[in-house]
């Protein structure tokens, strides 16, 4: 996990996240973030939702309980040993 990404939070607070994993399905790009390293950490998924001409990559919380299901059992299988819950 020596990836890390800033994001703003709710109240335009910085929060450093970590990117434990990476992966583009049906032409979008999610990732799989947790606020610290340990072992135990509450994950968070993200999808890009910016323009493909975009400089900067704009990430939004994956709230659709459907979509949160299906991306997080392929992070689960990309990552082999850990439990998405």
């Amino acid at each position: 996990m020596d990836e890390k990404i800033i994001m703003m939070d709710d109240d335009g607070n910085e929060v450093e996240l970590f990117i434990v994993e990476e992966t583009r399905i049906n032409n979008v790009n999610y990732i799989l973030v947790t606020e610290d390293e340990s072992e135990e950490a509450e994950a968070y998924i993200f999808k890009d939702v910016s323009d493909d001409n975009a400089a900067e990559a704009v990430y939004e919380p994956v709230e659709e309980e459907e979509e949160i299901q299906y991306i997080g059992k392929i992070f689960s299988e990309l990552l082999e040993d850990t439990d998405i819950l």
